[in-house]
């Protein structure tokens, strides 16, 4: 009976082998969440960035005024880690316009995220149709039959 009950418990060697697999399950567990956290991290920042290219974008598409040059600007308090630089170029037809944004880490200087397009500035000294000055004939032509 005592030899019975003496067999029937864990021996060290398997208490200590359960313990390393066990632990070696928790490694892969953390490592799996860091990397998660991470990604998620990277995908917000990359995220944000979109954002303030297409804002920029649409910006000077609103103002409607595109003179090349470059500009530069940051993104205020509320996003701290971004700055901006947009530079425009004259393209090859007249009235074109190259864009590009570049969105950077404020801290490193390393480029986020690059947007470029083509915007078509509508030239200024294309005359304006009026229509005010012009008579309408089905009025003209009624109003002869009627007399």
């Amino acid at each position: 009976m005592n030899a019975a009950r003496h067999n029937s418990g864990f021996s060290l060697i398997e208490i200590m082998v359960a313990i390393l697999i066990l632990g070696i399950g928790l490694v892969g567990l953390t490592e799996g969440i860091a990397t998660a956290l991470q990604s998620t991290k990277e995908s917000e920042l990359q995220t944000s960035a979109v954002l303030i290219a297409a804002g920029q974008m649409e910006t000077l598409r609103a103002e409607g005024l595109i003179t090349d040059g470059v500009k530069e600007g940051d993104c205020g308090e509320e996003l701290p880690l971004y700055r901006w630089r947009r530079t425009i170029s004259r393209g090859k037809l007249e009235g074109l316009h190259e864009v590009e944004v570049v969105v950077e880490n404020a801290n490193t200087g390393k480029a986020i995220y690059d947007l470029r397009t083509m915007i078509f500035e509508k030239p200024s000294d294309t005359p304006l149709t009026s229509t005010s000055g012009r008579k309408d004939s089905t009025k003209s032509n009624r109003s002869r039959g009627n007399r």
